[in-house]
C-alpha cells in the first residue's frame, strides 16, 4: 500500500505532461542536434505510440532506422509516414512478433546476414495484457513479450552490436510501474489471482534489473546497456490496457513524442556521459527504488532470473 502510494503521489508530480514541461526547461537543445548518418538502429514495437515517435526521430537524425513490428499492413503504414515525414529512405521493415521466440530466432539470423553492425538497439516493443493467456509456445503473455523477447532480442543482437563497439547501446524502454513491486521469480504469474497490470509492472522491474546486470556482463564488449521510462504518455497500447487511467488522466498525459525524447537522447549523446546499467528518466538517470519501497534487495536474484531466461532460449 505504501509502495502504491508513493507511487501515485510521485508520478502525478513527475510523470505527467506537466512534469515534462518542467522538467524540460533544464533540457538542452544542442543534446538533440546530433547527427548519426551511417549508423544503424533497430527499434522493436515501432509502428505506433512511443515506437513510432522513437524510429522517426532516428530516421530524421540520418540513422538507418530498422522497424521491428509484428503486423504486416501496419507496419508498412507506419514505414511510409516516416519515409514521407523525414525525407530519409534508409527505414526498413522487419516482421517480427517479439512474443514468440521461434520468430525472434528466425529474425535475428535473417538481420545477421545482412552483416550490418548494430549501433542502437531500442528495446521498446511491450504490452499490459489483462487476463492471462498463454502462447502458442507456452508462456504467459506479457512475459512473452515483455521479458522474454527483450532478453533474447537483446542476446540474439550481442554479436551485431559488439561489431558497432565501443559505440554500441542497447536501451530497453521500461515504465514507472516498476517502483510498486520488487524483483520477483514468479516470473509468469503461477501464483496467486492473475493481475495484468501488476504482471506489467514487474516484467518493467526485471527490465531495469536486466540492464543493470547485462552491464556487469559484457561490460568488455564495448556496449552501453540503458533503461528508461516514459513517464505517463498517452499512447494507442494505454488508451487499450489502462482505459480508467487514460480517461482519469485525460489532458494530462504526455505525447507520444515526449514520452520518446529520453530515449533519442540516450542514443545521441556520447557514451562518457552515460552510465551503463543505469536507469534514466526526462534526460538524467534516475533513482531505481522510492525511498522505503523495500525493492532494492530483491535485485539480488537477477542471477537466478537469467539463468530461467537463457534456459527458455
Amino acid at each position: 500500500a505504501w509502495r502504491a502510494s508513493a507511487f501515485g503521489v510521485y508520478g502525478y508530480l513527475n510523470f505527467t505532461r506537466n512534469g515534462f514541461l518542467e522538467h524540460s526547461k533544464k533540457f538542452k537543445p544542442e543534446d538533440m542536434e546530433i547527427r548519426i548518418e551511417g549508423k544503424n538502429c533497430v527499434v522493436t514495437g515501432a509502428n505506433s505510440g512511443i515506437g513510432f515517435a522513437t524510429a522517426e526521430a532516428l530516421a530524421s537524425c540520418g540513422a538507418t532506422v530498422y522497424m521491428v513490428c509484428r503486423n504486416k499492413e501496419k507496419g508498412e503504414t507506419a514505414l511510409s509516414k516516416i519515409q514521407s515525414s523525414t525525407g530519409n529512405p534508409n527505414v526498413h521493415l522487419e516482421v517480427c512478433d517479439i512474443s514468440s521466440i521461434s520468430e525472434i530466432k528466425s529474425f535475428a539470423s535473417r538481420f545477421s546476414s545482412k552483416d550490418v553492425p548494430v549501433h542502437v538497439l531500442v528495446n521498446n516493443a511491450g504490452l499490459m495484457e489483462q487476463k492471462r493467456v498463454t502462447t502458442s509456445e507456452g508462456f504467459e503473455l506479457n512475459f512473452a513479450v515483455n521479458v522474454l523477447g527483450t532478453y533474447a532480442t537483446t542476446e540474439l543482437m550481442l554479436p551485431l552490436l559488439e561489431i558497432a563497439s565501443p559505440d554500441a547501446r542497447v536501451i530497453t524502454v521500461s515504465s514507472g510501474g516498476m517502483y510498486t513491486t520488487p524483483l520477483i521469480s514468479d516470473l509468469q504469474f503461477s501464483d496467486g489471482k492473475f493481475s495484468g497490470a501488476e504482471q506489467y509492472a514487474r516484467n518493467k522491474r526485471v527490465q531495469v534489473a536486466l540492464t543493470e546486470k547485462w552491464a556487469e556482463m559484457y561490460k568488455n564488449k564495448g556496449i552501453g546497456f540503458y533503461s528508461m521510462h516514459p513517464g505517463w504518455a498517452e499512447t494507442p497500447g494505454v488508451a487499450k490496457s489502462l482505459p480508467d487511467f487514460n480517461k482519469w488522466l485525460s489532458g494530462k498525459l504526455r505525447t507520444s513524442e515526449e514520452g520518446a525524447d529520453t530515449v533519442i537522447w540516450l542514443a545521441l549523446q556520447p557514451k562518457e556521459k552515460l552510465v551503463s546499467g543505469g536507469f534514466y528518466f526526462d534526460r538524467a538517470e534516475a533513482p531505481k527504488h522510492l525511498k522505503f519501497a523495500a525493492t532494492r534487495q530483491s535485485h539480488a536474484i537477477i542471477d537466478s532470473i537469467v539463468d530461467t531466461l537463457r534456459s527458455l532460449i
